[in-house]
C-alpha cells in the first residue's frame, strides 16, 4: 500500500464486492389461510417462520395455550400432530379456542401413517387446519401407498389447502430407496450409498408433487421439505432440490438437539441455504432445555432471519462482550434490561408503531467503542469502563444528545428509549399525548 494511492490499490467499480445474498429463489406461491389471516409462501413473500407444539393435542386447552404463545413470539405457521382419532376430535375445539383469543395463526396438521383416514372420518379436522403435512415414506406399502397418498390429496384440494410434502431421511420411502440402490448397483461404476440416498429423498419428494398434481391438487398449494440431520446433508439435498424444481420450499434440520449444539447446528445449515437465496419457511427443530420455553426455537428462528438482514423483528441491540476494561456490570445488566423491555413490548408495539423493529440500540461498555457504536446506532449509551470519569454520554440520531451520571442511569436511559420510540414511531396522536404529558 505504500507509496500507492488508495484508488489506484482498490477500485470497486473494477472489484466490485458481491452481493451478500443471493437473488430469492423464484417459485409458485401458496397460500396458507385462516379467516382473514393469509400467510403467502413462496413467490416472493417474506421467509416464514413456523414451529410445533410438543403438547399432547387431546389436550385442546393446553395445545391452543402452547399455540397461542409460539404465535405471540412470533410464529406465523403452528404444526400440531394429528396421530389419533382423539386428536383431530381435539383440532376444532383447538382451533376454536385459539379464535376466541384473538390468535388467527394457521394450523398446520402432522399427519404420518393414518392421515388418509383421520382426514376422511373427521371432517371437521380437515377444515379446521389451514395446511396438512403429509410425509411419502409414512402413508402406507405398495398400493396403499397411492391410494392413501390420494386420499390425503384429494381432501386438501377439496379444501382449497395447502400441502407440505415432508421427506425425513428417517422415515424414507424403502420401497424407492431399495430400487435405487439395485438400480446403482449395476452401474459399472456405483454412486456412493450417501449419493443414492440424496437421489432418494430428492425423488420421492418431487415425484409425490408431481402425483398430487396428478390427483387435482394445484401446484401453487404445495410445498417440499427433505429434511436431515446432519448440516452438509441438508445443505446439499437443498441445492439439488432447488435445481429441480419450482415449489415452495420448507427448510429445517431434524432432530437438531439442544442447548447451544441444536442453535448453532440449524444456525450453520439455514444461513448457509438462506444466503444462497433457498428457503420460504424454516423451523428450528430445538429439544428444549429442562424448563425451558418451547417458544426458545422461534427465537433463534426470528435472530437467523433479522441477522441476515432478511427479515426486522425486534429492534436490534448492539452490546460489547467485555473486557480488561469493563470489569463493571453494568453495561452487561443494562443491555439486558433493554433487551428484554423491548421484547416484551413488541406485542403491542407491532401495531402502535410501525417500523420500531428496524430500531437500532447500542449500550455500550468504554470509551474505546462506545461512542462510534451508538453513533452509529439510533440511539445508543457508551458507559464508563474501568478508571473512567462516572459518566455516560448518550447519542441519539448520530448525535451526543446529554450525558448522564449518578445511579439512576440505567432507568434514565430506559426512559429515552421509550420517548424516543413514541417521537419517532408513533402516530401524531400518540405524539401529541406524549407532549401533554
Amino acid at each position: 500500500m505504500r507509496g500507492e494511492s488508495m484508488s489506484d490499490a482498490w477500485s470497486l467499480e473494477r472489484d466490485a464486492i458481491p452481493a451478500a445474498i443471493a437473488a430469492r429463489r423464484q417459485t409458485r406461491q401458496a397460500t396458507v389461510r385462516w379467516g382473514e389471516n393469509v400467510v403467502t409462501v413462496g413467490g416472493g413473500a417474506p421467509v416464514r417462520v413456523q414451529s410445533m407444539t410438543n403438547t399432547d393435542t387431546v389436550d385442546a386447552i393446553g395445545t391452543a395455550i402452547q399455540v397461542k404463545e409460539l404465535a405471540i413470539a412470533g410464529s406465523e405457521l403452528v404444526r400440531i400432530t394429528v396421530n389419533t382419532p382423539e386428536a383431530a376430535q381435539a383440532v376444532p375445539f383447538i382451533r376454536e379456542q385459539l379464535d376466541r383469543m384473538d390468535i388467527h395463526v394457521p394450523l398446520v396438521g402432522d399427519f404420518h401413517y393414518n392421515g388418509h383416514r383421520l382426514l376422511t372420518d373427521y371432517p371437521a379436522c380437515a377444515r379446521s387446519l389451514s395446511k396438512y403435512r403429509i410425509n411419502p415414506g409414512n402413508v402406507g406399502k405398495g398400493d396403499k401407498h397411492d391410494r392413501q397418498f390420494a386420499q390425503m390429496v384429494e381432501i386438501a384440494a377439496r379444501h382449497d389447502k395447502a400441502v407440505r410434502i415432508g421427506v425425513n431421511w428417517g422415515s424414507l420411502d424403502q420401497e424407492l430407496l431399495a430400487a435405487l440402490m439395485d438400480e446403482n448397483a449395476q452401474r459399472s461404476e456405483p454412486h456412493e450409498p450417501q449419493q443414492v440416498m440424496y437421489r432418494a429423498l430428492i425423488e420421492s419428494a418431487i415425484g409425490s408433487a408431481r402425483r398430487a398434481q396428478d390427483i387435482g391438487l394445484r401446484g401453487e398449494q404445495i410445498i417440499l421439505s427433505c429434511k436431515m440431520s446432519a448440516v452438509q446433508d441438508l445443505v446439499r439435498v437443498y441445492r439439488a432440490l432447488a435445481q429441480r424444481c419450482d415449489y415452495a420450499l420448507h427448510l429445517g434440520l431434524t432432530e437438531a438437539g439442544m442447548g447451544t449444539k441444536g442453535t448453532v447446528a440449524s444456525t450453520a445449515a439455514l444461513a448457509l441455504l438462506l444466503q444462497e437465496g433457498i428457503g420460504d419457511t424454516i423451523r428450528v427443530s430445538l429439544t428444549p432445555l429442562p424448563g425451558q420455553a418451547r417458544t426458545q426455537e422461534v427465537v433463534v428462528a426470528l435472530e437467523i432471519l433479522q441477522s441476515l438482514g432478511l427479515r426486522s423483528f425486534n429492534p436490534s441491540v448492539t452490546a460489547c462482550p467485555g473486557c480488561g476494561r469493563t470489569t463493571s456490570t453494568t453495561f452487561q445488566d443494562l443491555t439486558k434490561q433493554i433487551d428484554d423491555h423491548l421484547r416484551a413490548q413488541m406485542p403491542q408495539w407491532k401495531a402502535r408503531y410501525p417500523g420500531v423493529e428496524k430500531l437500532k440500540v447500542a449500550v455500550m461498555g468504554c470509551i474505546v467503542n462506545g461512542p462510534g457504536e451508538s453513533k452509529h446506532a439510533d440511539i445508543g449509551i457508551s458507559l464508563p469502563g474501568t478508571g473512567e470519569a462516572p459518566a455516560a454520554p448518550v447519542f441519539i440520531d448520530g448525535e451526543k444528545a446529554m450525558t448522564l451520571r449518578g445511579d439512576g442511569i440505567a432507568r434514565e436511559f430506559l426512559a429515552i428509549v421509550e420517548n424516543y420510540i413514541k417521537t419517532r414511531f408513533g402516530s401524531a396522536h400518540d405524539q401529541h399525548h406524549t407532549a401533554q404529558v
